[in-house]
This record gives C-alpha cells, structure tokens and sequence, in this order.
C-alpha cells in the first residue's frame, strides 16, 4: 500500500506576538509532512522558521522579497517539508513574494510543491490576473510524469453552486461580467480552479465532497456568507484521499482564514 503524506496550507493573516504563539500552538498538535503558509511577514518569519525548523525538525524555505517589503509588498509565502527542499525557479510574476515552487519528497515519491497567495482583485496593473496566468501557463507547460501540488490562497472563486457552477470576482451576483474587470479576468480566476482539473488535476476538497458542502474558508466578521479561497489541487501524479478544513481556527479568530488539509500519496 503507497504511503500517505499529510499537506497543511495556511493563511495566517500577519500575525504576531500573541495571535502568532496561539497559531504555533495550533499547529502544534498536527504533524503535517508538507506545510505552506501565506502572509509570512518581516515581523513573523523569523518565528516561523524557529519553530518550524528549530522546534520541529522541518526543512524551511521562505519566497524572498525583491523589493522593500511594505503594505502588500511584505507579504511572502514559506514552504515546509520533513523531506529536505530544494527552492526551483518559478514563472515572472508581478509580485514574485507571493509564489514558491520547491522540490521534496511525499509519500516517498519526489513532488514539487507550489504556494500561492493571490493577489486581490482590486489590486492596480491587473496584477492578480497576470499572476493567475503566469502560474496556470507554468503548470500547463510543465511536461507529464512529475507529482506537483499547488495549494494556498487563490482569492477565488466568489460563488459555487450545487450544480457546480462557478463564479469569479469579476462576475456580479447575478452572473454578469463586471466592466471594469472583463472576461480576462474572469478566465485568470477560473484557470486554477477549473482549467487544471480540466486537465486531469483534482481539486482535492471538491473531488471528495463534490458541490453539495458549503464550507467557506474566509468568512468577514460582520456582512456576508464569505468564500471558499483557500485550496489544494493536485497533479494526475498524485491523489487525496481525505480533505477538509479546520475552521475552528478562523472560527477562534487565529486567522480570517481557515486552514485546509489532504492526505496525499501516488496516483
């Protein structure tokens, strides 16, 4: 029987101090062989990478900022993994903090794994469309036969249905396509999401559950249902065989994200 790998992906909002020990506390009591974070900060990463690698035994690579990192700019992306990691050169995105690519082993099979903070919508230059692009163009590029996960927070999609209807942030309620986003847009949302599994990748959480499940993984604190954002897709290379959120995490305001999990071994 293939070994099973547990992957852990997080967005822990920036925290620190306090809010960050409860998140470490949290995390404490899983033992995840893959472990992506997003919204590692100047101010947390150097207690990220203490506990992770001083405090649990894990090999740590960390997205490096290519300029000052300040406002949005100070947002990286940090991968963990209890196999030893090798950093890979990944696509030219507009904010290239917000994405990593390493070689590991899971399940006793060689996997590159992608993590990915999205930027959001409303951001100038289209960088999130651009971004999207950039990584769905890599992973449809990338030649066969190689495991590869992406996981992280895509910032997408706005809406799924029962039926498996899928909205991005460039549509309105109604299903309309905002002018002042395009289809251009709407495509680079959906590229992740909806292209790769097009392509015989699994959209882990989905693949088990399928549309019924209704679980969002960034919820605000006072309007709204909130959205499902966060994510773990897997290549044809590799299959879940278990998924779910640990919304207790956001529910006890750890972070405004919940955490998603999956066990994951060879196809």
């Amino acid at each position: 029987m293939a070994a099973v790998a547990l992957v852990l992906s997080w967005n822990v909002a920036g925290r620190v101090r306090e809010l960050q020990e409860r998140q470490i506390e949290a995390l404490s009591g899983w033992s995840p062989d893959v472990l992506c974070l997003q919204e590692v900060t100047p101010t947390n990463r150097a207690r990220w990478e203490e506990f992770l690698r001083d405090e649990r035994g894990m090999h740590v690579a960390v997205s490096p900022w290519p300029s000052v990192p300040r406002g949005s700019r100070r947002l990286a992306v940090l991968v963990a993994s209890r196999a030893p990691l090798e950093v890979l050169a990944g696509p030219a995105l507009p904010w290239p903090e917000r994405y990593l690519v390493c070689r590991t082993q899971l399940a006793r099979a060689d996997v590159e794994v992608h993590n990915l903070h999205a930027p959001l919508s409303q951001k100038a230059e289209r960088v999130k469309v651009r971004t999207l692009e950039a990584v769905f163009d890599a992973l449809a590029a990338a030649p066969p036969g190689v495991a590869r996960l992406i996981a992280g927070d895509f910032n997408t999609p706005q809406y799924e249905s029962r039926e498996g209807e899928i909205h991005t942030f460039a549509r309105t309620r109604a299903g309309n396509i905002r002018p002042a986003y395009g289809e251009r847009h709407d495509r680079a949302e959906l590229a992740l999401i909806d292209g790769l599994p097009s392509r015989g990748w699994r959209d882990a959480f989905r693949a088990l559950h399928g549309y019924a499940r209704r679980d969002r993984s960034w919820v605000p604190l006072f309007r709204g249902p909130g959205y499902r954002l966060d994510h773990i897709i897997v290549s044809p290379e590799l299959r879940a065989d278990a998924c779910d959120y640990v919304h207790a995490w956001r529910e006890e305001r750890l972070s405004d994200h919940s955490a998603i999990w999956a066990d994951v071994k060879p196809a």
